[in-house]
């Protein structure tokens, strides 16, 4: 019986149980009777629950962090303390399971782009060279034109560059897009590109299909799966 909830829960339990005065239960127990009287002035917190609970049905890889990330995106003022707790009592967590770890986009269908800028494409090429190092290219692809606004190789290539060679390509080449499309790959899903998407107001799109699979193009602009 640690909680200032908990107390108060033991002293009412003391009073209807035994027919006792909230005095004398408070006595008893040992609980100042202030803290038995208080009554939070906390508002509602149903409709931030049902956001928080909605949001990780759609991003089930997604701990709280990340999920303060996406509410802070859409508008919602709360910090990480509050949005922690409301994860807590409301029985959410991410299930741990072996082999790497996807986080799963959202599963709506994307509607096709109409204009150049519209939507970008990210991705990672590897390869190796002839003495058998292995080196990796990050591709950016404008999802209308057809154009390759970046292929940037190297043999280290971690999550914390991903923003900043975005940010480099939107400096000197292009305004930034509404949307981006990516794997679930953890160079994608981490705080760092979360925190960057919700700066710059872009919205981020995992492809429905986790499979780490390469993407193929066509005609119509659509893109395809291909495992």
């Amino acid at each position: 019986m640690v909680t200032p909830a908990a107390k108060r829960d033991a002293v009412a339990h003391l009073q209807i149980g035994h027919e006792v005065s909230q005095r004398r239960a408070c006595k008893v127990l040992q609980v100042d009777r202030s803290s038995v009287r208080y009554r939070s002035r906390r508002p509602d917190d149903a409709p931030d629950r049902a956001r928080i609970r909605n949001l990780a049905l759609e991003r089930r890889r997604f701990g709280y962090r990340r999920l303060h990330l996406l509410l802070a995106k859409q508008g919602l003022a709360m910090n990480q303390k509050r949005a922690q707790r409301l994860y807590r009592e409301e029985g959410l967590s991410v299930r741990k399971r072996n082999g790497r770890k996807r986080a799963v986009g959202t599963r709506a269908p994307l509607s096709l782009p109409l204009s150049p800028n519209e939507r970008w494409s990210i991705d990672f090429v590897s390869d190796r060279f002839t003495d058998g190092r292995p080196f990796r290219i990050l591709s950016l692809i404008d999802d209308f034109s057809r154009e390759c606004l970046a292929l940037i190789p190297d043999t280290s290539l971690p999550g914390l560059r991903v923003p900043r060679e975005l940010d480099g390509v939107i400096i000197k080449r292009r305004a930034k897009p509404k949307t981006i499309v990516s794997d679930n790959g953890t160079e994608f899903t981490s705080t760092v590109i979360l925190k960057w998407s919700a700066d710059n107001k872009v919205d981020w799109h995992y492809i429905a299909r986790p499979c780490g699979a390469r993407l193929r193009h066509d005609a119509s602009h659509s893109r395809e799966c291909i495992c």
